[in-house]
């Protein structure tokens, strides 16, 4: 997984991973999540990807627009 460089250090991403069609964000208390373009939809993928990249606002957009819309818990 890439490390999330968190530049406000106030989130609770640790790392994510980008795949073809899902990113995987690990957060700081250990638990990995899946979000897919099924489950998430794909506007919400292609944002979460931009924001990983960045380094900030991620959390805060998991918050706000997909929470739960996880397609797995895989940790």
């Amino acid at each position: 997984m890439t490390p999330y460089r968190d530049w406000d250090r106030d989130s609770g991403i640790r790392a994510y991973e980008i795949g073809s069609t899902h990113v995987d964000v690990a957060f700081k208390d250990g638990a990995i999540y899946r979000y897919t373009s099924v489950s998430a939809g794909q506007a919400n993928i292609d944002r979460m990807i931009v924001l990983a990249r960045a380094g900030d606002g991620l959390n805060e957009f998991i918050n706000r627009a997909v929470k739960k819309r996880y397609s797995a818990r895989l940790a």
